[in-house]
């Protein structure tokens, strides 16, 4: 039989025709739960009581049957460039993080999609505390509660690259996307979504024929095996080749260029010997290079380029033919920036 709590159904984690038959199997018509989404994505409601359009009856019988949120907002830190960071606790304890980006003209979240992370990618914090679980959908979508009401305003792309390894929880990263996806939740376009792995071929070519159009980001970090086992331990797993053939698949069937994050580490990654042998591996490649001056951690003990050599690095890319980007780094001076994510306690 089953326990208390696993007879509560958690609203962020389902799909509209779901909630509708719940509220009609609690004796309800079924635009209840059109209505209760409403007030979930579009008015943000922290509770039933703020459903006014509900009747008091129906609302006591669904707090009896409904979760709206099932982690709570511990910590909020907002960086000097606006960049905010949220430390959530989640219904066992355990701890992630979320951030919110602004930008003229969009509010960007990042989400997670692990507590921990079991990559083992040396730079990055995310996976320094080991590997606990995945997240269900409901609690991957309930930060984008979360992060819209602590901004006030409508969230209007995500980046699906904060702790852990999306394409290792599949079923549940795909189902909390769809849901961030559909008109009666956030609406956001699928070109505004974008998820970053680590390169799992086999997940990536079962994402492309989704028939989603959601952007590929892949954690390239290096130019040849070699330096990538040693960054990326998982590619001793596939290799670089299989991962690029995927990628090439996954532009095949959805028209999305995919974009490689290249973190450039002193000393390990970088300098124009890598960045000419990497321009020669993604010669005619459909993909834009997202250069990411490492950010610090102090664990790792690792130290980012100079702007020299990121300079140098692009410059090479470039003059070779590909297409590259640097990314700004935000919200450093509060641990928020790309690989400095954790699971931690307060």
């Amino acid at each position: 039989m089953a326990g208390k709590d696993e007879m509560r159904l958690h609203v962020p984690g389902m799909m509209l025709d779901e909630i509708e038959d719940a509220c009609v199997a609690m004796g309800a018509r079924a635009f209840r739960g059109r209505q209760m989404v409403d007030w979930l994505y579009g008015k943000l409601a922290a509770g039933l009581d703020e459903m006014l359009n509900l009747s008091k009856d129906f609302r006591a019988r669904a707090a009896g049957r409904f979760d709206l949120y099932r982690s709570q907002v511990e910590e909020t830190l907002t960086a000097s460039d606006k960049t905010t960071k949220l430390l959530l606790k989640l219904l066992d304890g355990k701890r992630i993080e979320t951030v919110l980006i602004p930008a003229p003209e969009r509010l960007t979240c990042c989400i997670s999609t692990q507590v921990g992370c079991a990559m083992g990618c040396i730079l990055c914090a995310s996976g320094l505390c080991g590997f606990e679980r995945n997240l269900a959908a409901g609690e991957i979508v309930e930060q984008v509660l979360h992060a819209a009401r602590a901004a006030g305003s409508r969230i209007t792309h995500i980046v699906v690259m904060g702790i852990g390894e999306p394409l290792a929880n599949y079923k549940e990263v795909l189902m909390a996307i769809k849901i961030l996806n559909a008109p009666w939740a956030f609406n956001i376009a699928a070109r505004r979504i974008t998820v970053s792995t680590v390169g799992i071929p086999a997940a990536i070519e079962r994402l492309a024929g989704e028939g989603l159009q959601i952007n590929l980001a892949i954690s390239l970090h290096a130019s040849n095996d070699l330096m990538r086992n040693q960054i990326v331990p998982v590619n001793r797993k596939f290799g670089m080749d299989k991962i690029l053939h995927a990628a090439r698949h996954y532009f095949a069937k959805t028209g999305r260029e995919i974009t490689f994050e290249y973190a450039l580490i002193a000393g390990m990654n970088d300098g124009v010997a890598a960045a000419e042998e990497l321009a020669r591996r993604l010669k005619n490649y459909p993909c834009t290079v997202n250069l990411i001056p490492f950010n610090p951690v102090p664990e790792l003990g690792l130290e980012p380029a100079t702007e020299q050599g990121v300079d140098e690095f692009m410059a090479v890319l470039r003059r070779r033919g590909v297409n590259v980007t640097v990314r700004k780094a935000r919200g450093v001076d509060i641990h928020a920036a790309c690989g400095q994510l954790r699971a931690r306690n307060v």
